[in-house]
């Protein structure tokens, strides 16, 4: 008598619901926040995948969540808890890699979301991580230093069961920086005994950062932002570039495609929105911004209404702040020819579809700025060697890792007729799944 392949002799009938792949309410796309964003991502790419797919639930459940509790003492003596967060999205092609955001809006969800896009990106650019994001909820412009320091630490030692260098490398991301990444080195390193550095990147160089690293994203969203124009018969030299979002990442690619010919026309960032037709001066505003903190009340343009941004007049949208900024209600009013998201999901899948609808390009998120990730991974590298690269050789390396990332991705949207973000979550989740599918399952 011949049985089905995943049963015994004298195995009882069991119930198939009791086996089933439906997703806990609290992992279903429904709810169209960060993480039901990125379901429906996986939900489209699902088709594409081959064999592969039979391994899909895999990409729908983070591998580990960690939600820790961050007490500190504040500066007038008394205490004050916050919530802080570190997800594992998977770990299939290697150890978790993403940063960590300090925001007072961040959420389970949220983290959940964009460790998923890390590991995405990761594969997307070819190095060997998976992905993880961390956060806590806290506004950091309510902090002194020191109490910026004690959450921090206190995040960090909370944090410290999940991360090492082999096993979790966080990372700077929204509000956090060198100095923050110098504070999580020591931390951990003080509590292993010994010191680490390769526990976090983004370090300052003393410490053992990398050449580039500070501009890598701001670099990398450039890079592609050339690769794509091109394609699409856009000139850089003559094009309106609009970008949401001037800090780091806004702040860098603005410098370069202005040094590239472009005109920066429009700026939005937690400040206000302004606009200069004949373009903006970008070096003026980057010293106005670092003496004022915002955009707002720059002399050489005129104030915008915050909704206004979205019908400037523009070639290149760039949207780099938070994410869920280009939606359904605003999508069918972007003038760009092209859109580079160097923020972690800007764009909405409704609006996704519209946009498309449209013609206009997406560069999505996880490729357009897995530039800091990709430097953050040679850094990894050269402290596990002790061995440093000159800046020109970094942005060398940078160039080469995400042009021919680029060009894989291209090649699978033309093939099978799909946007960028599609393809690249072929490619991606095709790499992460083919991992799952060799290691198979434990025990």
């Amino acid at each position: 008598m011949s049985h089905p392949p995943d049963s015994q002799p004298g195995t009882p009938a069991r119930n198939p619901a009791l086996f089933s792949s439906a997703l806990p309410s609290y992992l279903k796309p429904d709810d169209l926040g960060p993480w039901g964003i990125y379901l429906q991502q996986v939900d489209r790419v699902t088709p594409y995948l081959g064999r592969l797919s039979r391994w899909v639930d895999t990409l729908k459940r983070p591998k580990r969540s960690l939600i820790v509790d961050v007490p500190i003492h504040l500066d007038d003596g008394s205490v004050a808890h916050f919530e802080g967060y570190r997800v594992q999205h998977n770990t299939s092609r290697g150890p978790g890699k993403g940063g960590v955001r300090f925001h007072q809006n961040v959420t389970l969800s949220e983290v959940m979301a964009l460790a998923a896009w890390m590991s995405i990106k990761n594969a997307a650019v070819n190095v060997p991580y998976g992905g993880a994001k961390g956060g806590v909820r806290v506004d950091p412009r309510q902090l002194s230093l020191g109490e910026l320091e004690r959450v921090t630490r206190r995040y960090t030692s909370e944090i410290g069961i999940l991360i090492g260098p082999n096993k979790d490398i966080p990372a700077p991301d929204v509000n956090t920086n060198e100095q923050v990444m110098a504070w999580m080195m020591d931390t951990y390193s003080m509590n292993e005994g010994t010191t680490t550095t390769g526990v976090v990147t983004g370090k300052p160089l003393d410490l053992g950062g990398s050449l580039g690293r500070r501009e890598a994203t701001g670099r990398g969203v450039f890079t592609l932002g050339l690769e794509a124009a091109r394609l699409i018969g856009l000139d850089v030299a003559s094009a309106r570039v609009a970008l949401q979002g001037f800090g780091n990442v806004g702040g860098v690619a603005a410098q370069l495609f202005a040094h590239a010919g472009a005109q920066v026309v429009a700026v939005q960032d937690h400040g206000g929105c302004i606009y200069r037709a004949g373009g903006l001066d970008v070096p003026a505003l980057l010293a106005h911004v670092a003496h004022c903190g915002s955009v707002a009340d720059f002399a050489a343009a005129e104030p915008l209404a915050n909704d206004a941004f979205w019908d400037v007049p523009c070639d290149i949208l760039i949207p780099a702040a938070l994410e869920q900024q280009i939606t359904a209600a605003n999508a069918g009013r972007i003038q760009a020819r092209l859109i580079i998201e160097g923020a972690n999901g800007p764009t909405t899948p409704q609006a996704d579809d519209i946009l498309h609808e449209r013609g206009v390009l997406v560069l999505p998120d996880v490729i357009a700025n897995a530039g800091g990730v990709t430097v953050s991974y040679f850094e990894w590298v050269q402290d596990f060697s002790s061995f440093f690269w000159s800046e020109d050789e970094v942005n060398e390396r940078l160039m080469k890792v995400m042009k021919g990332a680029f060009a894989t991705i291209w090649q699978v949207a033309q093939q099978h007729r799909v946007s960028l973000r599609t393809a690249t979550f072929i490619v991606a989740c095709s790499r992460i799944l083919h991992a799952r599918d060799l290691r198979g399952l434990y025990p």
